[in-house]
């Protein structure tokens, strides 16, 4: 008497999940179109969420206001001038500033999607998954570029002076941009990190506040205490803002261009791999 082993068919639940093709099978080409592609989906969000754009249009107008109107005249005096004086000082600092609060918007936005499953779709498409992470960069960048524009719009408004060319301003905006970018790298590792939007944006700010205000971005550092001004020399944000000033006011150029260039490089090269690298495991 024979035996025959019947073998069960494979079900959908035994089937091996899809997974995005990896970036080494997809051309250039076509990294750029699912880039773009990506891109255009983040944008119509934006469009039916118009809300979302709130904080890059409305956040330069206050600060701005805010502190030449409040701060102005007393740190304006101390520096020897005035409210006037104030405001060539301020809003170059502001450009740096602008770039930290736009990308604590990306490690939201980021979990945000996976919290609502978005994600889960991108699993079944043939895309690089560098492709979704660099696309949020991209379109954070576009609103950090309204929200600088908007700030110099501002600042030429109150009487502010480009007392450098044009070349030097639109130096300063390159220079804030590819800061912003590489400081978006560790909020999307945030994003991908926390459980929440909401725990994204608390350790956000208590990331922002201490390198914002132990900064040169709204005062001269010389009156304070020697272990602060030991910890301004070495934060990015004085050196970004310092470059940012010096591109459009004149002034000592050379080292905190490096200097922030060289932050811009190191933050990219050490947070773009683990936020790409959790990115894959997250999804």
């Amino acid at each position: 008497m024979s035996t025959t082993t019947l073998t069960p068919a494979p079900t959908e639940a035994s089937a091996p999940s899809p997974k995005l093709h990896d970036e080494g099978r997809i051309g250039l080409r076509n990294n750029l179109r699912h880039v773009g592609a990506l891109v255009r989906r983040n944008l119509l969000q934006i469009k039916k969420d118009p809300e979302s754009m709130f904080d890059a249009l409305l956040m330069p107008v206050i600060f701005t206001l805010l502190f030449v109107y409040v701060f102005g005249g007393s740190v304006g005096g101390s520096m020897g001038g005035g409210r006037q004086e104030y405001l060539n000082y301020l809003i170059p600092g502001l450009m740096a500033m602008m770039g930290m609060n736009i990308a604590m918007a990306v490690g939201s936005g980021v979990n945000d999607d996976f919290r609502k499953g978005v994600m889960d779709r991108f699993r079944t498409m043939p895309i690089a998954r560098s492709s979704v992470l660099i696309a949020k960069i991209v379109v954070e960048l576009g609103r950090m570029m309204v929200a600088t524009l908007i700030l110099l719009g501002m600042g030429f408004a109150l009487g502010m002076e480009l007392q450098e060319s044009v070349l030097g301003l639109i130096g300063a905006i390159a220079l804030s941009a590819a800061f912003g970018a590489a400081i978006m790298w560790i909020f999307i590792l945030l994003g991908l990190t926390m459980k929440t939007a909401q725990a994204v944006q608390g350790m956000g700010m208590l990331v922002l506040m201490p390198l914002q205000f132990g900064s040169s971005i709204f005062a001269p550092t010389t009156t304070m205490p020697g272990w602060l001004q030991t910890f301004t020399d070495y934060n990015p944000l004085s050196n970004l803002a310092d470059a940012a000033r010096a591109l459009m006011m004149g002034g000592p150029l050379a080292h905190s261009v490096w200097v922030t260039l060289g932050w811009t490089v190191v933050i990219t090269a050490v947070m773009a791999p683990l936020a790409v690298s959790k990115f894959r495991k997250a999804s």
